[in-house]
């Protein structure tokens, strides 16, 4: 993966646009669900930041732009951008992206936000499952390096039970715990080039999210569902 210095990149979308996320999302969220967020302080208030988060369910990707202490735009999967739907997550500052083929035109979008000093949210496992992070795709650790940002894990709890298909919403009223993590910037081994070295820092991006969730799972004793949610 490789972006040109001298092409001018994509427009930007106003923090005012992306901030609807947090006014809309929070109150939804605090009326339907019994959710706790902790960690918002531990984000870093300026400069670029990318969320990594475990995906478990269909509410991971709302709840994180609702309640990330700052605006962020998420990577959403194209087949959702059609009609109304597609122009509103749009203009709210999402970006999609074609799922498993290292989509040039999202990562540069992405990019664009996070040199701009933006956050921009990702799920590095790359579809619904455990959500147990054993394994994530390269495009966070790119993000990452290509625009000089801080990493942040979050974790996700409770968004889907064992049994659950990752495509329903949870019961009205389920508790749930979304915690943010300590901001890591990842190790660039001068040493290493190219595959290598993007290789090393997704090792590092699986690392630091698997050990947030596994940890965040312990200590609001909040297990991850059993299964991957596709059988259902």
């Amino acid at each position: 993966m490789s972006t040109s210095a001298s092409t001018p990149g994509p427009a930007v979308t106003p923090q005012w646009r992306v901030r609807i996320n947090i006014v809309v999302g929070r109150v939804l969220f605090g009326v339907l669900y019994r959710v706790t967020t902790v960690g918002r302080d531990r984000v870093p208030k300026v400069g670029p930041v990318l969320f990594v988060g475990n995906h478990v369910g269909f509410l991971d990707g709302p709840m994180l732009p609702a309640l990330s202490p700052r605006p962020t735009s998420i990577l959403v999967k194209r087949e959702v951008f059609r009609g109304l739907l597609g122009w509103f997550l749009t203009f709210i500052g999402h970006i999609p992206v074609t799922r498993n083929s290292g989509d040039r035109s999202a990562l540069t979008t992405a990019v664009a936000v996070l040199r701009a000093g933006g956050a921009v949210g990702i799920f590095p496992e790359g579809t619904r499952g455990r959500g147990d992070v054993s394994t994530v795709q390269q495009g966070a650790a790119w993000l990452a390096l290509q625009g000089g940002a801080s990493v942040v894990p979050v974790a996700f709890l409770g968004t889907r039970e064992t049994g659950a298909s990752t495509g329903t919403l949870p019961r009205p009223g389920t508790r749930m715990v979304v915690e943010f993590g300590a901001p890591v910037r990842l190790a660039a081994d001068p040493e290493l080039t190219g595959r290598a070295r993007l290789a090393a820092a997704t090792a590092q991006v699986r690392d630091l999210l698997a050990d947030h969730v596994a940890n965040a799972s312990a200590r609001h004793q909040i297990a991850l569902p059993e299964d991957d949610g596709l059988g259902s």
